[in-house]
């Protein structure tokens, strides 16, 4: 099966995330499924844009508002992209990974699928990282105007 995903890398600034005036930092939450930290996301579901499902993924887990910006990449490569789910099932994700930029922080909708949230700065991000997105974050990090299809 295959399943088109969204996801988004999200920077906040100042006090209202957590950081210092004037400081940046990137969203990062820790996955309750397996502990391991990564970006917000998800699928995308029948009847909404990618822009409104990157938005909904990053509210519902982080309780974050955002504004979607630029696209950083597709992500497609089954070598990477194919998650095997404890039921047997595999699906291979095609993701389209967005920049984000905080706007507020409210109450997150699914707080089950989150252990932690919170700003880190991109040279002390927690770990274990999701292997799978490690890729999408360095391609944010790395900035230009190009998306990336990998």
């Amino acid at each position: 099966m295959i399943r088109l995903s969204v996801s988004a890398v999200v920077w906040g600034e100042g006090a209202g995330f957590g950081l210092s005036d004037g400081e940046r930092g990137l969203l990062l939450m820790q996955r309750s499924d397996n502990g391991h930290w990564g970006i917000p996301g998800g699928y995308v579901e029948a009847g909404e844009s990618v822009v409104e499902a990157t938005a909904r993924e990053v509210f519902e887990e982080t309780g974050v508002v955002i504004d979607v910006g630029r696209l950083i990449g597709v992500y497609s490569d089954p070598a990477r992209q194919v998650i095997a789910y404890p039921d047997g099932n595999r699906v291979q994700s095609v993701n389209l990974c967005f920049e984000g930029r905080a706007l507020r922080q409210g109450e997150a909708t699914t707080p089950e699928e989150t252990l932690s949230f919170g700003f880190y700065a991109p040279d002390a991000l927690p770990e274990p990282f999701v292997p799978i997105q490690q890729v999408r974050l360095d391609d944010a990090l790395k900035g230009g105007g190009e998306a990336c299809i990998r």
